[in-house]
């Protein structure tokens, strides 16, 4: 006899209720024939999977490594079913988004969801570009728009195709009565005595940074991790300085400067599966991303100095 998802049903069943009778009972069959269905399927195991008692029925050891085995593959099995029928119900022109956060993932979801009124667009959006990334290589998601350092390589590099969608010097946010927001760009070496604001990741942007300081002379004495608003925050009271995309929107209360001889880089890059079922529709999606930085780069920049300014601390 083979092993059949509903024999682990069966299994999970007996274990969650305790005895052979409840567990009979929430399955809607008689208690014999439970107990003939165990013995088969004990038998295509090699071994029994419960001890029977007086209070009930326990889990042996194998029937433990049988249980935990169940206990994922059936959720998996589950979310496959699910999935399947929302693929059949909404079919294959809807777009599964992954994103780091940023204005681009916004204004790719605006684009699409215009040019395709009809066809469904969902999104997720992480921290971790890994984590985007292993996303579309398992499936779950077919478009990864993240960004990384440089020339570094971007996450799962020998399953995914990436294609850039456009590179941005990294800028320093400054506040509005900070002493150097009046100037057109601003050396690295100028900032040696701040601390400094950035949002998380698991790329080698923090690398590339603390090298860049180096570089300049000087090591960051402070830096906060934390989340954008805070970062927003932080430097509009003037606690810190902060990096940012050439496409950070104006913000009231801060200033976004050049850094002189651009020492960091940031590449926007889509990523897709070359055999998954979005790979026909990767050109349009690209060309929808470039479009929205093209978008995200001209409000950044027609924002200007932002008018108004926040109370020092």
């Amino acid at each position: 006899m083979d092993l059949e998802l509903r024999h682990l049903k069966t299994i999970r069943a007996i274990a969650d209720a305790g005895s052979l009778t409840r567990a009979a009972t929430a399955l809607g069959l008689a208690q014999p024939a439970l107990s003939a269905q165990l013995k088969r399927i004990e038998r295509a195991l090699g071994g029994a999977l419960f001890e029977r008692g007086r209070d009930g029925v326990r889990a042996t050891a194998l029937g433990d490594l049988v249980l935990e085995r169940a206990r994922v593959v059936l959720p998996a099995i589950c979310e496959l079913q699910e999935e399947a029928v929302r693929f059949a119900r909404e079919g294959a022109a809807g777009h599964r988004l992954g994103g780091t956060h940023g204005p681009l993932l916004g204004g790719l979801v605006d684009r699409l969801t215009r040019g395709a009124p009809g066809a469904p667009v969902t999104t997720y959006t992480s921290w971790s570009e890994r984590e985007i990334a292993a996303g579309v290589a398992a499936g779950r998601l077919d478009f990864a728009l993240v960004g990384v350092c440089g020339e570094s390589s971007p996450p799962e590099a020998g399953r995914l195709a990436w294609t850039e969608v456009a590179r941005d010097p990294v800028h320093v946010m400054l506040a509005t009565f900070h002493p150097l927001a009046g100037r057109a760009e601003v050396g690295l070496g100028e900032l040696a005595d701040e601390a400094w604001t950035d949002v998380p990741g698991d790329g080698c942007f923090g690398d590339c940074f603390a090298a860049a300081c180096v570089r300049a002379g000087f090591t960051p004495r402070c830096v906060y991790e934390t989340d954008t608003a805070s970062c927003v925050h932080l430097v509009q009271v003037g606690r810190a300085v902060g990096l940012c995309r050439a496409t950070f929107p104006a913000t009231l209360g801060l200033v976004t400067r050049p850094l002189t001889g651009t020492p960091l880089i940031w590449r926007h890059l889509l990523g897709w599966h070359p055999e998954g079922r979005a790979a026909p529709r990767a050109p349009d999606v690209l060309a929808h991303a470039r479009a929205a930085h093209a978008d995200a780069l001209a409000r950044a920049t027609a924002g200007g100095d932002t008018p108004g300014t926040l109370p020092r601390p």
